[in-house]
């Protein structure tokens, strides 16, 4: 049987739990029993994000942030959403209980570290005024692509950190979980969205059908990794056996869930979409004209 080549790029530096449904179809070949060689692969940071891998056309499906494809869409990019990945914001701000830091206006005046992209920037500032604080009086602190833990916190570094993910970061730390404060985005004033889409560009131009059968697949091997964890993370030892299971096992119970909504895997939902764009437009980001369906295939 002859096979097509298809090279996906994965959304982090590293694979991780969120990853997992790729790598089950992979592992139980039902890639290749579709007539697919997927090579499952992450971005070069050097070279660009998965969004610019995806425009050069080094790779043929990619995961992404939502906002980082509508800013590229909006700027007449060839690239486009087939698919969502998670229905929910992974983002989070944490904080160490000792430093007395209660809600998100308690930020002013505190120094809040975080990698300072216009998104970034914006909502946290919007976080802290939804709670009615001063966003002007908090402390921004340069972290780049670095997540600092809670341990950095709790050690003197910063007084709370912004981008850290609930389903994966926050779960490195040493300090004892009642040490601790953690505030997912989604529960504190952030509007719906996706974290991340799953999408094409030129490589694919004209091949609808390789990718309806890509995602079929796909949606298998969702769906097995959420029924099966034990099995799946005898998978994911495999491509990434640097982290404690533990760890992963913890990972994959919290993101299977943002998986699917209403039993359905890979649906771009107006009712997140419509409220994320007009934030993005809202804070600069977007145009405010911009349609988000112009990033998904008509």
């Amino acid at each position: 049987m002859t096979t097509t080549h298809v090279r996906v790029m994965l959304e982090y530096f590293h694979p991780w739990p969120n990853s997992a449904g790729f790598y089950v179809a992979s592992r139980e070949g039902w890639y290749t029993d579709a007539g697919l060689d997927v090579e499952l692969t992450v971005f070069d940071p050097q070279r660009g994000d998965t969004l610019e891998h995806l425009l050069r056309g080094e790779a043929h499906l990619g995961v992404f942030p939502t906002n980082r494809l509508l800013v590229r869409r909006a700027a007449g990019q060839s690239l486009q959403a087939v698919a969502s990945i998670n229905h929910r914001g992974m983002e989070t701000i944490q904080t160490v209980a000792k430093l007395g830091i209660t809600r998100p206006r308690e930020l002013a005046g505190r120094r809040l570290a975080l990698n300072p992209t216009p998104r970034g920037v914006a909502m946290v500032r919007h976080l802290v005024a939804a709670d009615g604080g001063d966003p002007d009086a908090v402390v921004l602190v340069d972290s780049g692509a670095r997540e600092l833990s809670v341990d950095d916190i709790a050690a003197g570094e910063v007084d709370a950190t912004f981008g850290g993910y609930w389903a994966w970061d926050a779960l490195f730390a040493g300090l004892p979980c009642d040490e601790r404060v953690i505030w997912p985005v989604d529960e504190i004033g952030a509007p719906a969205y996706h974290s991340y889409l799953l999408g094409t560009g030129p490589a694919l131009a004209g091949r609808p059908d390789l990718v309806a059968t890509f995602l079929e697949v796909t949606e298998r091997g969702f769906r097995a990794a959420t029924d099966d964890p034990a099995r799946t993370l005898e998978i994911l030892d495999r491509a990434i056996p640097y982290f404690p299971r533990a760890v992963l096992a913890r990972s994959l119970e919290l993101i299977a869930p943002t998986w699917w909504h209403d039993g359905r895997w890979g649906e771009i939902r107006p009712e997140l979409m419509d409220p994320y764009t007009a934030w993005l437009a809202g804070a600069g980001i977007l145009p405010a004209d911009f349609d988000w369906r112009t990033a998904v295939p008509r």
